[in-house]
């Protein structure tokens, strides 16, 4: 087994809504580090800074991915689970420009 192996992927969408599983501390880093410039925030910074850690030996693993994981959320990357007409209407819910 790889040593940056997250216990359970993260599971985002990327593109066109592709679903992409992000199975290691080095898919979540690569991923991180190909962000757009403009929306890196305090989310983006600790968990491009936990999975550089956690590359280097320095940190664990899932330390990075319980950085990771609410980074994607804050982005709304993560793949809804169950019902998906329940789950667009719940990220709508959120947001605050629809109404």
């Amino acid at each position: 087994m790889e040593p940056d192996v997250f216990a359970r992927p993260v599971q985002i969408l990327i593109g066109l809504g592709f679903p992409m599983e992000i199975r290691t501390a080095t898919d979540a880093y690569r991923h991180l580090v190909e962000w757009p410039h403009l929306n890196k925030d305090a989310s983006y910074t600790l968990a491009v800074n936990a999975c550089r850690a956690a590359l280097r030996g320095e940190a664990e693993v899932e330390t990075a991915r319980g950085l990771y994981a609410p980074f994607a959320e804050k982005h709304d990357l993560l793949v809804p689970s169950g019902d998906p007409v329940l789950a667009q209407r719940g990220r709508r819910d959120r947001d605050p420009h629809i109404r």
